[in-house]
Order: structure tokens, then C-alpha cells, then sequence
């Protein structure tokens, strides 16, 4: 494909979508998309099967191999953060949780000054995209007089949910009987046991939606990529990486391949390379921060303070509790025989812990105030436990894991290039745990990990704490704890930040294009003012969707 109307970096949660809306939209059959993935195809079984996600985690031709700075408030301790590199990005290895975050966020994404990112601005993007069967039992259920696909409307809807989109949520496929111990421990504590946490409100327990239908594993190239790939107005090149972008001015024209092959935009270029790579591209296509360009002796096209900065990350700390021999924890159900039978029935389309995604239970809910509507802490549960030091691998016993994030944290960090290299890898700085309020947070969480495990509803499978163990209890000592062994969330957002033109960090304005340049956009996780209060993945597939409509809009 010569000269290409548009050029999309990345095919990850949102640059799949936009290849897609962008081919797909009516009127637009002429319209030409080059679709650029640093990875290859990436398809295999252990992209396929939600438990074994962990196989690609380990997989370096899969994943962009990040490794944070040393962080002080980690005592100088390093995290390894991977990112997928494939087809789908990391919607094809990540851990399959469908979670959009509290209408509070996006009402707060516009109050920063971007209109039109308000929670009822976006959530019929969130509609969209995904296929959820509704229950009809659900008091949010009712006809939705939008709903076009039924003349006589007879066919209730959620005003929340979408039933039409490529996307398909599911529950799982069956109860976990150490899971509803879990929930009904955290039902005591007065959070309600709660059937939607996508709905009206956040707050409660219950089982996760996951990213699965029918067992399998549904990714942004599974259902955004796949079903286009042969249009003919769509040119697709994997294993290539884009390392600038070229300038006419202020006007980007297109882009400069590794192996230096240079592609050419008719209408736009548009960044969906994921929070370190959207960003490290700019700085070295000469957008960024003067400071930090000149002395790499990197020509500045636009001097954009903000690009890099505003990093923000989700901490996960976690619990572990060992069982009784009698549990049926996954630790025991993955080895020999039993895992031989769950293989068998994923394989003929039966309940099976392969369809298990990491994270199975959760928990929504405000760590001040467990009567307060708005949550500021998310705990994972499941039914199994992972060897310390490696990756995702059970341990010999039987477990139960609880874990948990902060939110809303308030410790801000950055991504720099270091040289005008592109094979030089950028500085990253999360800076976890640095602000006060995040390590208060922390320990609040920690100790709500521990009552959950030694409640009264799990007590029947309990036998102790295995980590950090029962001799932890100071709260200097669980913060070392913390410090010592928490990991990142994978959910990193904020480095080319959406707002004003006259706020200098911004980035982005709220049409996602680059401030003070044409012909340029960013549309992905990176846009996020202040991370959202959830995984990332269903916000980032919702940018993707505002966006697609965004750029539709301006060359209509």
C-alpha cells in the first residue's frame, strides 16, 4: 500500500480498534489504513487458554521487556513490568479482567478540561464494544429506546451494558466454593455482594467479567484484527518498529521504519503504541520536553514539556494464606491427573480451571469508610498461590491469594529516552509508593487482606498466613513488606496526558491530537489524565472506540 490515508502505530486495546472503525465506517471504502505491530502474529494455545497466560509472560519474542528505574520508596528496588508485543498488544496475554472504573473518573477526565469524556459522554463507547448477556433479573435492566435493533423495543437492555459488540464478557463458568467463602467474608464487613460492578455503582464483591467466550480468550485481535485482516484497505505489517516520526513543520507526514523504509500519510498519523512507547516515540521524533532532547542532540520539532510525564501505575501487594489439605485449591487441581481432567473438559467445552482467568473474586470498597459509595481500594482473590520469585507459577499446597490495589494513587513518575537510539531502552520512574497517602493506603489494604483470610467464612479451610506470615504485624513492617515485594498492576496510564492547550503538562487536547501539531494524534492508555479506578484494558478499548469517531468526524 503506497501513501496510506492513515498510519496507525500499534495494534494493541485501542490501535486495533481504530484499524477497524477506520476500514469498516460506511462512506468509507476508499479510505486506506496501515496498521504497524513491533510484534509478530503471536497466536498460539497459551494465548488461547485464559489460564495459561503466564506461558507468553515468560515469552521474550511476545513482550516488551520493561524494567523500572531503582524507586526510593521501594528501597532502591527495581519491577519488572512486561508488555505484550504481538498482535492484540497486551489484550493477548494479559489477565482477561473486564473492568471500566467509577463514573467519578471520566466525570473528573472532563472536569480537567475535556469536555465531551464526562462517564455519559463515554459509557456508549463501553456499550459498543462488548457483548454481555443482560440479566433480566438486574433492577439497571430495562428498554433502552436507543436500541435500534429491535423495531418494537421489546427487547430489554442495561443502560449499561452493550449486547451487540465484538467483545464478549463473561462470568464464570461455574461458583469456586474457596471464592464464595471470600465473598461472604467480605459481605460481613457490610459491602454488598454485588452482581454488576460495571453498572450503576462499583462498590461491592463478587465474581470478575473476564475477556472470554466460551472458554477461549477474546482480545482486541480476535475481535477487532482477525475479522478484517483481508480487506483490501487495510495493510497490516508485523515484526516492524516504527522509530520516528516524520515532520514537515508542525505537520507529521509519516514514519521512518528500522530496517529505514519511510511510509507516507495521506490524512494522519495516529500513536497507539502503548504509555512507554507512544511516549518514548515522540521524545524521539523531537516532541518533548527541550530539556531533556537537546542535550541527546534530538532536533526539537515542538517543545511539549508534558510528553513523558504524569506516569502513573497501580501497586499490587498481596497475601497469601495456606489451606488445609482438604481445599480444593487450584495449587492442587493444576498438577497430574486433575490437570489432565481440566484439560480435558476445556478441551469439549466443559466448566473447566482453564477458563479460569488469574483473578477470579473481587472486592470494591472505601478502606476509611466501608460505608462509603465510593471505593479507593480493589482486592483480587483466588483460590490458589504463586512460588516466591517466579513468575505466575503455583505453589505445591494448597492456597488462596489476596491481593490488592490503590485506586486512585497519588505518586507520579516519568518515561525518558536517555539517547536518539531507538534500541536504547528509556528510563522508567513510577515512583510507587511515594506519596504518604499511597503508603496509608497500603496499609490499610494490607490489613483488610488479613482480616478477609482469617474470617470466620474462610476459617473452615484456613490453617495460617504463609506470607508475609503472622510475626508481621507492625506497621513499619508491613510497609517493608510492601516495599520489599509488591508489583506492578500492568496498568500504566498518563504519560501523553489529555487536557487544555494552556495546561503545560497536557498533551493531548480532548480530540487527542498533539498539542501544537498537525496531522498527529494519540489514542491510547497513555491520554489518561489520572488512571482509572480499575483495571485498564476496558477504558483503553473505550478510548480506542471515542477516537475512532474522533478522526471519522474530522475527514467526513
Amino acid at each position: 500500500m503506497s501513501n496510506p490515508d492513515y498510519i496507525i502505530v500499534g495494534s494493541g486495546a485501542a490501535g486495533a480498534i481504530v484499524a477497524n472503525r477506520l476500514c469498516t465506517a460506511t462512506g468509507t471504502k476508499h479510505c486506506t489504513v496501515c496498521l504497524i505491530e513491533a510484534g509478530k502474529d503471536g497466536s498460539n494455545l497459551y494465548s488461547r487458554i485464559p489460564a495459561a497466560f503466564s506461558k507468553n509472560l515468560q515469552n521474550e519474542n511476545l513482550m516488551w521487556q520493561f524494567q523500572t528505574a531503582p524507586t526510593d520508596a521501594l528501597g532502591g528496588r527495581s519491577v519488572y513490568i512486561p508488555q505484550g508485543k504481538l498482535l492484540g498488544g497486551s489484550t493477548s496475554i494479559n489477565g482477561l479482567v473486564y473492568n471500566r472504573g467509577q463514573a467519578a473518573d471520566f466525570d473528573h477526565w472532563e472536569s480537567l478540561g475535556n469536555p465531551g469524556w464526562a462517564y455519559q459522554d463515554v459509557l456508549p463507547y463501553f456499550r459498543r464494544t462488548e457483548t454481555r448477556k443482560a440479566d433480566l433479573t438486574d433492577p439497571d435492566i430495562q428498554a433502552d429506546p436507543d436500541d435500534q435493533t429491535d423495531p418494537d423495543n421489546n427487547d430489554k437492555q442495561s443502560q449499561y451494558r452493550g449486547s451487540l459488540g465484538p467483545v464478549h464478557i463473561s462470568d464464570p463458568d461455574r461458583p469456586d466454593p474457596i471464592c464464595d467463602a471470600f465473598i461472604n467474608a467480605v459481605a460481613s464487613c457490610n459491602v454488598p455482594a454485588h452482581n454488576d460492578y460495571n453498572g450503576a455503582s462499583q462498590r461491592g464483591t463478587g465474581y470478575y467479567q473476564r475477556f472470554i467466550k466460551n472458554g477461549s480468550r477474546v482480545s482486541a485481535n480476535t475481535a477487532f484484527i482477525e475479522p478484517i485482516k483481508t480487506r483490501p484497505n487495510l495493510d497490516i505489517k508485523t515484526g516492524v518498529q516504527v522509530v520516528k516520526i516524520l515532520f514537515d513543520g508542525k505537520r507529521a507526514t509519516g514514519v521512518e521504519l528500522a530496517d529505514g523504509r519511510i511510509i507516507n500519510a495521506n490524512r494522519e498519523v495516529i500513536i497507539s503504541a502503548g504509555t512507554v512507547n507512544s511516549a518514548r516515540l515522540l521524545q524521539l521524533s523531537g516532541v518533548g520536553a527541550a530539556d531533556l532532547l537537546q542535550p541527546l542532540g534530538i532536533p526539537v520539532v515542538h517543545n511539549l514539556a508534558g510528553v513523558g510525564e504524569n506516569f502513573q501505575d497501580h501497586y499490587f501487594v498481596r497475601f497469601s494464606a495456606r489451606l488445609n489439605d482438604s481445599a480444593p485449591s487450584l495449587n492442587s487441581l493444576s498438577r497430574g491427573p486433575k490437570l489432565l481432567r481440566e484439560l480435558w473438559r476445556w478441551q469439549t467445552g466443559k466448566p473447566s480451571i482453564l477458563s479460569y482467568s488469574p483473578s477470579i473474586a473481587y472486592a470494591f470498597l472505601n478502606s476509611i469508610d466501608l460505608q462509603d459509595p465510593t471505593p479507593d481500594l480493589q482486592f483480587v482473590f483466588t483460590p490458589g498461590s504463586y512460588r516466591p520469585g517466579k513468575v505466575y507459577e503455583l505453589d505445591r499446597f494448597p492456597a488462596a491469594t489476596c491481593g490488592f490495589t490503590q485506586q486512585r494513587p497519588l505518586s507520579r513518575g516519568f518515561v525518558r529516552i536517555t539517547s536518539p537510539d531507538p534500541n536504547v531502552a528509556a528510563t522508567l520512574q513510577p515512583n510507587y509508593l511515594q506519596h504518604e497517602s499511597d503508603q496509608q493506603a497500603a496499609l490499610r489494604g494490607m490489613k483488610l487482606c488479613r482480616q478477609f483470610l482469617q474470617s470466620p467464612s474462610l476459617s473452615q479451610y484456613f490453617a495460617n498466613e504463609e506470607v508475609p506470615g503472622a510475626s508481621t504485624q507492625k506497621d513499619d513492617d508491613l510497609l517493608d513488606f510492601a516495599r520489599a515485594t509488591g508489583n506492578t498492576g500492568y496498568h500504566l496510564t498518563g504519560t501523553c496526558t489529555m487536557g487544555p492547550a494552556d495546561n503545560s503538562m497536557a498533551v493531548v487536547g480532548p480530540d487527542l491530537k498533539v498539542h501544537g501539531l498537525q496531522n498527529l494524534r494519540v489514542v491510547d492508555a497513555s491520554v489518561m489524565p489520572r488512571v482509572t479506578s480499575s483495571n485498564t484494558c476496558a477504558a483503553t478499548m473505550m478510548i480506542g472506540e471515542k477516537g475512532s469517531d474522533l478522526i471519522l468526524e474530522a475527514h467526513t
